[in-house]
């Protein structure tokens, strides 16, 4: 947080004064936000990482496989074989993790599925507003939670602190509550694309998974922007090679459809166990037990849980990535793909459901992998000439489990795409997906998702605010002689000249022609009779502090003017000349412009 605090001024100024040139300004924010998520992703990754193969690999002796695109830190000697000091490993994660987050950020225990969910929270529900600790405590303590062996993913604290990161930003530049959240999507994607090396994918999969049956199409060029800046910045540190070693895939023969479709069955049905299963332990286990024993030992009682099956069956700790390419090259059993997946979701539901920090995303591309792998491996057994490659079986699964839960079409299959560098299995992937989310249509992982944006209270007061946005100060008032006071003007003098104007308020200006402030009839209402104070009191001790619009300021900016200083009128000033007052505008011209623009589009919807 320091390097955030340490930016140069001159950047933020310069971002600033983009406040009103629209394309320009999103991209600048969407390179600025995806510039530092893409070095807190790195720097995440890194750890997470590190901390694991100290703890898991060194300490506990675990040989556990990584896939071609992670293996950083596998190059020391193996540790002995010590697996029972997994559960304990775990359940202290668990242990500290209830203490910090129960102290520091209660708010969060009832916050949703994992980081995500909390993200589609903070955009619905509060405004695109994330305290900043939020993040930061979330995504330490879920470093530890992977690290250790919780299953978890890291896909849902990066986007999380990616959504924080955004929207610390928007309120720095003093953004609008709607340009809040599109930043925080931005700083989502961004965290989404560097972490799976999958830029596109991560953009849209941020836009679109905040709505059931919707996304958010403005918030598209700054994810955009914000996800290809922070791969870009990632793949520096890690390089550009996507997370599986894996070959080509291709699709070749109509009738494997067939079996996609079997695939999309499986799928769904894993799909349910797994959503079910997860809320079941949550909401009938570790709810209850908190409201008995407090956040602490609960999760400290899901972190024991799931590290002692993690004990005796390796393949269910921390994301499985390594499993999962194990899968892809067809090295595991279908008997033992089966097992893993019913492992999985036993030890995810134990780890997420209790309250410890991670993500669901992960776990979820792994349990649907898995499930694809088990139609693929049958399929190849039993007709070897039309499933030829069972291993693409296992990336069809990823995209379609994770559609169909979350209710993201498009992402998943496209990051599904960028992971085998092309689109060899682009027709199985849309078919498979789109009946996944058929199939799963009562079935969804995020509890703050919501079908559009009419379902969006984020959307109800946007209503007003995009019809105000639409709308600028220049032809909503009338210029006219606007009548100026000087500081030293007398008490007496101003009567005079209040008596000889229909004006409610007074710009004020010193001798070097700068506003400095404006007067309101009611601030001197109450001494016009005063004749002992005509000549002790002068304009400038009653001004107050100055206000003023500009022809090209959008009616929002207006309103929120009007509101913040209770003023009637405000003077609009010249574009070409801040010195050059035009007119003034008011508080009732926003209320006619707003009521007119209504009453119009409602004449058109008719």
């Amino acid at each position: 947080m320091n390097i955030l605090f340490g930016l140069p001024r001159r950047l933020l100024a310069l971002l600033a004064s983009l406040r009103h040139a629209r394309s320009l300004r999103w991209l600048a924010y969407g390179v600025l936000v995806g510039a530092v998520t893409g070095l807190v992703a790195a720097a995440y990754f890194w750890a997470v990482e590190y901390f694991r193969t100290v703890l898991l690999h060194d300490l506990a002796g675990l040989s556990l496989p990584a896939p071609a695109g992670e293996r950083l830190h596998h190059a020391t000697p193996l540790g002995a074989y010590r697996p029972w000091l997994v559960p304990l490993f775990t359940g202290a994660v668990g242990l500290i993790t209830g203490y910090v987050v129960n102290r520091f950020i209660p708010e969060t225990v009832s916050g949703g599925t994992d980081g995500t969910d909390a993200t589609i929270k903070a955009f619905h529900q509060q405004g695109g507003l994330i305290r900043p600790l939020v993040p930061i405590i979330r995504g330490v303590a879920s470093v530890f939670t992977i690290a250790s062996g919780g299953s978890a993913g890291r896909e849902g604290p990066i986007t999380q602190m990616g959504a924080g990161l955004g929207s610390w930003f928007a309120q720095r530049f003093k953004l609008s509550a709607r340009e809040r959240r599109l930043l925080l999507l931005a700083g989502a994607a961004g965290g989404l694309g560097a972490i799976f090396r999958a830029p596109l994918g991560g953009a849209l999969t941020a836009v679109e998974v905040i709505y059931r049956e919707d996304f958010e199409a403005e918030a598209m060029l700054p994810s955009i922007m914000s996800s290809v800046t922070a791969y870009s910045v990632f793949t520096f540190f890690f390089g550009s090679e996507p997370i599986f070693g894996i070959p080509r895939f291709e699709f070749r023969d109509p009738r494997e459809l067939f079996f996609y479709v079997a695939l999309a069955l499986a799928c769904a049905g894993a799909g349910w166990l797994y959503v079910r299963t997860f809320r079941w332990f949550k909401f009938r286990i570790f709810f209850p037990l908190k409201d008995k024993v407090g956040l602490m030992w609960t999760t400290a009682l899901g972190g024991l849980g799931a590290g002692l099956l993690g004990a005796f069956f390796p393949q269910v700790l921390s994301g499985g990535y390594g499993w999962l390419e194990l899968a892809i090259l067809g090295q595991i059993p279908a008997l033992m793909l089966f097992a893993i997946v019913i492992g999985k979701t036993l030890a995810t539901s134990m780890t997420i459901g209790s309250g410890m920090s991670g993500g669901m995303f992960a776990p979820a591309l792994f349990v649907g992998g898995m499930s694809g792998g088990v139609v693929g491996q049958l399929a190849h057994q039993w007709w070897p000439d039309i499933a030829k490659q069972p291993g693409g079986y296992v990336l069809v699964g990823m995209a379609a489990f994770f559609a169909g839960i979350a209710k993201a079409p498009i992402g998943p299959l496209v990051m599904v795409c960028e992971l085998t560098k092309g689109y060899g299995l682009l027709a199985p992937l849309m078919v498979a997906s789109a009946l996944c989310i058929v199939l799963c249509r009562k079935v969804s992982l995020y509890e703050h998702q919501v079908d559009d944006k009419f379902d969006s209270p984020a959307h109800v007061s946007d209503a007003t605010i995009n019809v105000l946005e639409q709308l600028t100060v220049e032809g909503r008032f009338t210029p006219s002689r606007v009548t100026i006071l000087e500081e030293g003007t007398t008490l007496k003098a101003l009567t005079d000249i209040i008596a000889n104007t229909a004006q409610i308020c007074f710009p004020v200006r010193d001798r070097l022609g700068r506003f400095t402030g404006i007067l309101t009839i009611h601030d001197v209402r109450r001494l016009l009779f005063e004749e002992g104070l005509f000549d002790l009191v002068v304009v400038r001790d009653l001004a107050k502090r100055p206000a003023l619009l500009k022809p090209d300021d959008d009616l929002y900016t207006a309103l929120l003017l009007f509101v913040d200083t209770d003023y009637d009128q405000i003077p609009v000033v010249s574009p070409d000349d801040p010195h050059a007052l035009i007119g003034l505008m008011n508080r009732e011209d926003v209320f006619k412009a707003y009521a007119t623009t209504i009453r119009s589009l409602r004449e058109d919807a008719v």
